[in-house]
């Protein structure tokens, strides 16, 4: 059923909190999957459990370079040294008491063998070697054992696990060359205003140049989403309905920037509840309260606002959450930590306040953060020096120097 438009005048406020849960809640998940090489994979959503075929390692093996012996009693005399055990040479006759092999880290223990003592604690003559005195060994030590990593049938990696760097060596180890993963999802970016212009052009009288593409993009290019980026839209009736229409039309979620206000020439929510449905429109966060979110025929849709630190922490807080939803991911809650705020922190009840900041411990270890200076939701140098948020709750006032905050690290998705 499609909204009035109303909505989009809707004068009460909705929590990040119950926004987040509403958008989780609603977006329908990705069930289409696709085979890749596995040296493609890194930063894709694993589309299902991979359990492993074999044990990591495969078989036992020597954790140093060194000797190994057949009996923990050996190592008070002299032993002959039989072979010299490389990586991927196993010895393959049974260890004998009395004898050892000079073995290099990685080698497979041979049968009959207990310990590996490491080469600085022998001396080889010739043939045979003899250990320092005062040497204690242990049944194992310094030996590695079959799938001490990785049992045989075990889990390895979840369902909704996006790949990180050293997932792709852990799945090579177990001989994986090919994953099985969620299709990337296809992100329509479109930024719209009549006063916008491309940078390296002139700038005209009344204009400003289109900064918002340039912080988005690499939000949804690690997002690993197939991005469609489309030219910026005049605040006209007609070039957004074509615009939507067509990306609508290629996209599973569709994302503008700009035009989600209720001034007289922000048309965006017009041209949605025409060719869609709106589901909310009003946040009680700052920066960031226009934003809309709903349906047009084929896509979802996300309005972020178009002031560049209101678009960016929008887009960092709700839709980054949502398309990681969607492509399947398993999402954990962002790390919050206490710190102690270095500088007064000006905050009317109303809306969660996310102020950018620089956290860094202090000479006793403490965390402790201050802001970047001015906050206002078009000073984009305040995001791009902090390395945090201050998080500060719905209806919690002015703080002073002193005081603890709740703060967020920025992660990969604003590094």
């Amino acid at each position: 059923m499609k909204q009035t438009q109303d909505h989009c005048n809707k004068p009460s406020l909705t929590s990040i909190k119950d926004a987040l849960h509403y958008l989780l809640n609603t977006i329908s998940v990705l069930t289409e999957t696709e085979e890749i090489p596995l040296i493609e994979a890194h930063g894709r959503v694993l589309a299902a459990d991979v359990v492993s075929p074999i044990n990591v390692p495969p078989h036992d093996n020597s954790a140093m370079d060194g000797y190994a012996l057949h009996h923990l009693s050996d190592v008070k005399q002299p032993l002959d040294i039989v072979a010299t055990v490389l990586a991927g040479h196993p010895y393959t006759e049974e260890l004998a008491q009395g004898k050892a092999v000079r073995i290099m880290t990685g080698a497979p223990i041979p049968q009959g063998a207990s310990a590996v003592v490491m080469q600085e604690d022998a001396t080889r003559s010739g043939d045979s070697v003899v250990f320092a005195a005062g040497v204690t060994l242990r049944e194992g030590m310094n030996i590695r054992r079959a799938g001490e990593d990785i049992r045989e049938h075990a889990t390895v990696l979840p369902a909704g696990r996006r790949l990180r760097v050293a997932d792709g060596g852990l799945l090579a180890s177990i001989g994986l060359a090919t994953v099985t993963v969620v299709r990337r999802l296809r992100v329509a970016l479109v930024t719209t205003g009549d006063e916008l212009q491309t940078p390296g052009t002139p700038l005209l009288p009344g204009n400003i140049y289109e900064s918002n593409s340039f912080t988005l993009t690499p939000m949804l290019q690690r997002l690993g989403v197939e991005l469609i980026s489309m030219p910026a839209v005049a605040d006209d009736l007609t070039a957004l309905r074509a615009a939507f229409t067509q990306a609508d039309e290629q996209a599973d979620v569709v994302i503008t920037s700009g035009g989600v206000s209720v001034g007289e020439a922000d048309f965006t929510c017009m041209v949605l509840e025409e060719l869609g449905q709106l589901d909310f429109w009003t946040l009680a966060i700052k920066p960031g309260k226009p934003f809309a979110f709903g349906r047009l025929s084929s896509s979802w849709f996300i309005g972020l606002p178009g002031n560049p630190v209101s678009a960016l922490v929008t887009m960092h807080q709700l839709a980054v959450p949502l398309l990681r939803a969607m492509a399947g991911e398993e999402r954990p809650a962002p790390l919050r930590f206490n710190a102690i705020t270095l500088t007064d922190l000006r905050k009317a009840p109303g809306r969660t306040d996310y102020q950018r900041a620089i956290a860094k411990s202090n000479a006793e270890g403490q965390l402790v953060v201050e802001t970047t200076g001015a906050q206002g939701s078009g000073v984009l140098s305040s995001l791009s020096q902090a390395n945090c948020y201050i998080v500060l709750e719905q209806e919690r006032g002015r703080v002073s120097a002193g005081e603890t905050v709740t703060v967020e690290l920025f992660d990969e998705w604003l590094a």
